[in-house]
């Protein structure tokens, strides 16, 4: 089960808004990954359910981050029915992410007092997640709308958490932007991991995004 409470998941996310998302088959690698992120600063991992090995490879994540990286959220991404989130939640998942919007997965969430980050675009698909009782709601696909989108969106909606994922670079200017328009927290994907420079690089990548978004809390 879930190391941290929902409460608790929410707290570190909104303290910690980077969130690199991320899928790879093989364990190894996988672990190095997130050793590197950890390394460098980040607090909260969304592994994704997008592969034939992602549980296996889950499982394994869960106990190396119990290990190694014991102050980490590792949630699970790309889920749509509670079955999924259930067989997550039980190995360990911190909260669960979707791409849509499942009642299911809200019920199982909430019945083992996880984080829910269900998917959405339109006023009305947030406005629904929100009363399901997402505690995030992640405006997906980011790169389609644009952080112009969450500042009008903020005019009807000004209290409801956001995340968007897709369509964030891992630099200071877009998640500055998106920041600035909005959102509670980003999620980064295949950008972040671009060319491979290897764990040390990727850490210090990572370390400097850590602290431009800190430094900007306090301002």
């Amino acid at each position: 089960m879930a190391r941290f409470s929902r409460t608790d998941a929410l707290k570190t996310l909104l303290a910690h808004p980077l969130v690199p998302v991320f899928y790879h088959p093989d364990i190894t690698h996988a672990q190095q990954i997130v050793q590197a992120c950890y390394n460098g600063g980040i607090r909260v991992f969304e592994f994704t359910n997008r592969g034939a090995q992602a549980f296996d490879v889950f499982t394994q994540l869960h106990a190396f981050v119990q290990a190694h990286c014991p102050e980490m959220l590792l949630g699970i991404g790309t889920i749509y029915e509670g079955e999924e989130a259930q067989r997550f939640i039980q190995a360990g998942a911190d909260f669960v992410v979707q791409p849509v919007t499942t009642e299911s997965v809200a019920h199982a969430c909430k019945l083992a007092d996880v984080a829910w980050l269900p998917g959405a675009m339109t006023l009305n698909e947030i406005y629904r997640a929100h009363q399901l009782g997402a505690d995030v709601v992640k405006v997906f696909p980011g790169n389609t709308v644009g952080p112009s989108y969450i500042k009008a969106v903020r005019g009807p909606l000004p209290n409801v958490p956001l995340m968007v994922t897709g369509g964030v670079e891992p630099t200071e200017e877009s998640i500055g932007e998106w920041l600035g328009a909005g959102v509670q927290a980003v999620g980064i994907g295949s950008q972040l991991f671009k060319g491979d420079a290897g764990a040390e690089a990727l850490s210090a990548k990572v370390a400097g995004l850590v602290q431009f978004i800190q430094q900007r809390a306090q301002h």
